[in-house]
């Protein structure tokens, strides 16, 4: 089955789950031929193992804390934060409280 993504001018919600967020799962929002943007939810104590893509990251932690690993350094996100990862970057990601994220993706062709 496929993912539905949002449609070009179709606004999208991405405010804080609040009471929803450990019932919610991460979700693709919408992808293009040079951009994919996800919610990424993640409870304390879970985790994303150390991976890389080729094109540059954002991640915008929208609620809980969340650390990120690069470099052999830790970058921890609070709500409203926003951390920038170069492209090719290996990094891992914890989450230290319950949180959400909205992940932006540059695709490289």
């Amino acid at each position: 089955m496929a993912i539905s993504h949002a449609l070009p001018l179709q606004p999208i919600d991405v405010q804080p789950l609040g009471d929803r967020l450990p019932s919610e799962k991460s979700v693709a929002l919408f992808k293009s031929e040079d951009l994919e943007v996800m919610r990424m939810v993640l409870l304390a104590g879970k985790s994303l193992p150390v991976h890389q893509v080729p094109g540059e990251v954002t991640i915008h932690c929208i609620e809980g804390r969340l650390d990120v690993t690069a470099e052999g350094a830790s970058h921890v996100l609070a709500a409203g934060q926003l951390l920038f990862l170069p492209g090719d970057l290996p990094h891992g990601v914890i989450a230290l409280a319950d949180c959400s994220a909205l992940v932006t993706i540059v695709l490289r062709k």
